[in-house]
């Protein structure tokens, strides 16, 4: 006997992760779907014991698979398993039918626990012939892709619990560029308007570089709102909302960050580049500190607000072989 099981994840790292997360005893035939669209394709023609569903996806996202399912009367058992682990993202999976929640990266005990909930386990003891799974092939880009999930996951849930509002969560960037490449970006991420902009510097066991928080004018009035600062305050008030804002994002991100790869890290105090300044005037700022960056890159949005905020961590190129040895682990078949 074996167990039926749709794992449907963008990432191929969290996919070939959750399939060798699986108890043997299951004997799992494994089918992967890498969207919601393809998932409920799957759904249509296949049925499964149970499926395992991101929620930061393109095409469709783990919330709209989920509210398809409840749509197509689909009663197939789901598990959540998401980086995004802010209250409000829990209690909106769980609303619309999920069976359960685990957290990226996943633990063998919450999964174990987990399966053994849903999944009846064979009632006598059985010898079956391993099923062969063909597991998908690492790329370095895919490495970093997952581990810059979690990491904004880990931002968005600070953000969300500070303020308390649900925070819309995007699939992340990730790239090396060329100063001129990385300015060409900032740009475009500011869509000519006028923006504040902090900037966080951090290092650890020699990985370094420079994390920048951009909030548009628009943003930034939207926040003050948000957080009932009185509208004729001063300076003052708007720039500390700008430093917490900023402390909460880099501090989280470099802590998620920090746990997958086994480092430590420590940032310094924020430093005002600006406010209500051009781009241009952020990306003078920027000149000169790198040659070359590999950059991690998301655009906060809180729902209900026009709210924006722009988060980039900028590594230095001297860190890439450390940051690449850190995380060597994840290539591996474990």
């Amino acid at each position: 006997m074996s167990y039926s099981i749709l794992i449907c994840d963008d990432s191929a790292l969290a996919r070939k992760q959750m399939a060798r997360s699986l108890p043997a005893a299951l004997n799992a035939d494994i089918t992967f779907a890498t969207h919601g669209l393809e998932a409920l394709a799957l759904l249509e023609q296949n049925s499964y014991q149970l499926m395992f569903l991101d929620l930061t996806m393109p095409e469709l996202d783990g919330f709209g698979t989920l509210e398809a399912m409840q749509s197509n009367n689909d009663s197939t058992p789901v598990v959540v398993v998401s980086g995004d682990i802010q209250p409000k993202a829990r209690e909106r999976v769980i609303a619309l039918g999920a069976k359960a929640f685990i957290q990226k990266p996943i633990s063998q005990t919450d999964l174990n626990a987990v399966i053994r909930e849903i999944l009846e386990p064979p009632t006598q003891p059985r010898l079956v012939t391993p099923i062969s799974i063909e597991l998908p092939v690492l790329r370095r880009r895919d490495i970093y892709m997952e581990v810059a999930n979690v990491s904004i996951g880990r931002a968005a849930d600070a953000l969300a619990r500070h303020f308390d509002v649900f925070v819309q969560l995007p699939l992340p960037n990730v790239n090396i560029f060329e100063v001129s490449e990385l300015h060409m970006a900032l740009r475009d991420l500011a869509d000519n308007s006028q923006v504040s902009g902090v900037c966080q510097g951090f290092s650890g066991e020699g990985i370094a570089g420079e994390a920048l928080v951009l909030l548009s004018d628009s943003s930034v009035s939207d926040l003050k709102k948000l957080m009932q600062v009185p509208a004729e305050s001063v300076e003052l008030e708007e720039l500390e909302l700008l430093m917490d804002v900023s402390n909460i994002l880099v501090g989280s991100f470099l802590n998620g960050l920090g746990e997958q790869a086994e480092v430590r890290f420590f940032q310094s105090a924020p430093v005002l580049l600006g406010q209500h300044i051009p781009i241009d005037s952020i990306i003078e700022s920027t000149a000169g500190s790198f040659k070359k960056t590999m950059t991690f890159e998301v655009s906060y949005n809180i729902e209900g607000t026009s709210i924006r905020c722009d988060l980039l961590f900028m590594f230095v190129d001297e860190s890439l072989p450390l940051l690449d040895h850190k995380l060597a682990y994840l290539m591996e078949d474990f």
